[in-house]
């Protein structure tokens, strides 16, 4: 892809964790797992993915990690995509990514280790979390004068696995323009053909 076409902020939407454990679905192979184990298996995914990011020259990536929606799952794959979020954020931290996490940091769902990346930290490739994030609690802040995602820029393009066509709440106000492309693929099944997929 030519570097002037490279899309300056691509959000990613990494669907089919638990579909993906289970072994369920066109796409499974037969892992047989609890639903809670196929978290885990997005951690490596989304680091790979991070450093295609950085070799593409892409300036800001947005991921939708969990939503207050899925806290109504059942604790145990709260946890564990709790878990998950807090590896993955803590390991592009210390692989330089200026991250910042955003959703509800008052509620208990929030992970208290993320708290400090309410505030962006950090120099290099912007990243921010979507982490016990609301579109509701989102654009409810305009309330108070903006959006709660406000340092959130414009999307360019929308990545999603799992087969899902649609949006989940993901950043409805940045995502209005967006181009949005979708891998039938389970995201524990991420490989790097498909982010060069769609940037093509």
């Amino acid at each position: 892809m030519a570097k002037n076409n490279t899309p300056c902020h691509v959000g990613f939407i990494p669907d089919g964790n638990r579909l993906w454990a289970l072994g369920s679905g066109l796409w499974a192979l037969d892992h047989d797992l609890p639903k809670e184990a196929g978290y885990i298996h997005g951690i490596d995914p989304g680091l790979l993915l991070y450093e295609k990011c950085k070799e593409c020259g892409i300036k800001e990536t947005s991921i939708f990690c969990f939503t207050q929606d899925d806290t109504k799952r059942p604790s145990i794959q709260k946890t564990a995509f709790s878990e998950a979020t807090v590896t993955f954020a803590l390991e592009i931290v210390r692989r330089g990514a200026a991250l910042l996490v955003v959703g509800d940091e008052t509620s208990a769902q929030f992970p208290g280790e993320l708290k400090e990346y309410r505030q962006r930290q950090g120099v290099g490739m912007k990243v921010n979390l979507l982490v016990n994030y609301g579109w509701e609690w989102d654009l409810a802040g305009l309330q108070n004068g903006g959006l709660r995602s406000d340092e959130v820029s414009r999307l360019d393009l929308i990545v999603r696995w799992g087969g899902g066509s649609r949006l989940s709440g993901f950043l409805p106000v940045q995502s209005v323009y967006a181009d949005f492309y979708v891998r039938d693929e389970y995201w524990p099944d991420f490989a790097p053909r498909h982010f060069e997929d769609a940037l093509a």
